[in-house]
């Protein structure tokens, strides 16, 4: 089975996939996440590379990629205030979405680049020995077959 054109992802209150839904304009998916340099765990000083965003995407009625807004909102130096930050940019931005509804969607694979990062969802087929597998980036949630929303971290 490959991966279909339409990802389905379910809408969990209360926890990763708690800011989806739909607006006005489309879908969105909406998450507080973190980004880590490579090798930076090997380090004693990685939390200052471990750095927390306010991510918001935006897709159209059919799923494709519209636009994403992402911002950082610090390192894992103040882990408590950075996350507290994005969280209060996130929840701005979700107030403004004009016919704001919490529920399920279903996208298309996107990817963004952003201070070296990709933000997405991304086919890691290749990573998964070749099994269909698209990945949430860098929120670290993956999709399989049955496809029904559900994910895995």
């Amino acid at each position: 089975m490959a991966i279909p054109e339409r990802i389905p992802i379910a809408h969990e209150p209360g926890y990763r996939t708690s800011s989806i839904g739909t607006y006005e304009d489309g879908q969105f998916f909406g998450s507080v996440t973190a980004t880590l340099e490579d090798g930076a765990l090997a380090t004693d000083d990685w939390p200052r590379h471990k750095r927390w965003y306010a991510v918001l995407h935006r897709f159209d009625a059919d799923g494709a990629h519209t636009g994403s807004q992402i911002w950082c909102a610090g390192t894992s130096e103040e882990e408590q205030a950075s996350i507290d930050r994005a969280d209060a940019r996130l929840a701005e931005w979700l107030e403004v979405l004009p016919g704001r509804a919490f529920g399920d969607i279903a996208v298309k694979l996107f990817h963004v680049d952003f201070e070296g990062h990709v933000f997405g969802l991304v086919d890691q087929s290749e990573d998964y020995d070749g099994d269909d597998h698209a990945e949430f980036v860098p929120d670290d949630l993956g999709f399989d077959p049955p496809w029904d929303g559900l994910y895995d971290t």
